[in-house]
């Protein structure tokens, strides 16, 4: 009597075991995580790019429950002197936000605010002369405040 009563008792709860199981793989965030949010994250113009490519399209990036939100370049202009900026500002955002849900923002920031500036830079780099100076001096003053006040 017992036997059976144990079987009866038994494919329930291994047949809740499996949902369970089933539910937490498919809510769970890829492992790869950390290794996305770095690549993403790095000072070159391939991560930047890389990085921009899966912005537009954040739909195919949703199991990884990125924080893609931006207040740009916050209270600073996001186009200063007509400097398209606000890439640059919105993917500082982005390592910013994510890594301080990592838990791990410490030991990233600086990487991160390097990014920001060579992600100044190669927009500098698209103007020539004085506007190319004035361009660099302004990118400049942006990554001086993010690394004092970022």
């Amino acid at each position: 009597m017992h036997r059976r009563l144990a079987t009866a008792l038994a494919a329930p709860a291994v047949a809740l075991a499996s949902v369970v199981a089933t539910a937490t793989t498919a809510g769970a965030v890829p492992a790869d995580k950390p290794q996305v949010l770095s690549s993403w994250t790095q000072t070159s113009a391939s991560s930047y790019n890389a990085w921009n490519t899966a912005r537009a399209n954040k739909s195919a990036w949703s199991a990884y429950q990125f924080d893609w939100s931006t207040d740009y370049c916050s209270s600073s202009p996001d186009n200063p002197f007509g400097f398209p900026f606000s890439g640059a500002c919105a993917r500082h955002d982005f390592g910013y936000r994510n890594y301080k849900a990592a838990g791990s923002f410490s030991a990233n920031k600086s990487r991160l605010d390097s990014a920001f500036y060579e992600d100044l830079k190669r927009v500098c780099n698209g103007y020539g002369g004085a506007t190319k100076t004035t361009c660099n001096s302004t990118a400049w003053t942006y990554y001086q405040a993010v690394k004092a006040f970022g």
